[in-house]
């Protein structure tokens, strides 16, 4: 019997660190599904959704105390798989948002999105430097599951309404899912 995990790791970012980690899981029988790892500013994170047996499931935290002992925060919850059903028939979007960058921008996307029950499942933000001027410039994408029962054009309207109020440009297209 297989047990689902979420498994985050954060710490001083060096060389190494996600073949320790996949190591360790490895060692414990564990498969790493679905991952996301990144570097920001001097640190290093790892979150992972790793299945592995169940009997041994309750060694991941002791499997990780050396890293812990080296200043890498370690965090571990069990997952239920049944709980991605959750929004099954909901309809996918890719949602992009370019512009200067200021505060709020995220949170302007996140409450307009939650007040239509629109749930974001994945984002990926940062800044970069505009060439000539060197102006901090945003970009964010995000995919994001909408009710079957939400007209698109409303909601669209309404995001691309904040995205003006927000002097950033948004592009939303609808995304395949098999």
């Amino acid at each position: 019997m297989r047990t689902d995990i979420v498994f985050t790791l954060t710490g001083p970012d060096r060389v190494g660190i996600v073949e320790e980690v996949t190591m360790v899981m490895l060692g414990l029988g564990g498969n790493v599904e679905t991952s996301r790892m990144t570097r920001l500013g001097g640190e290093f994170a790892i979150l992972m959704l790793v299945a592995l047996p169940a009997a041994r499931a309750a060694e991941v935290d002791a499997a990780f105390e050396g890293l812990a002992a080296q200043g890498y925060q370690v965090t571990v919850s069990t997952t239920d798989r049944a709980a991605a059903e959750v929004h099954r028939g909901w309809l996918r979007y890719q949602i992009e948002v370019h512009g200067a960058d200021h505060e709020g921008i995220i949170h302007e996307i996140a409450l307009g999105l939650s007040r239509r029950g629109i749930d974001i499942e994945s984002a990926d933000t940062g800044t970069t430097r505009a060439p000539v001027s060197g102006t901090p410039l945003f970009s964010m994408t995000a995919l994001v599951a909408v009710p079957p029962d939400l007209a698109e054009a409303e909601w669209t309207e309404e995001l691309r309404e904040a995205g003006y109020q927000a002097n950033v440009g948004i592009n939303v297209s609808a995304v395949d899912v098999e």
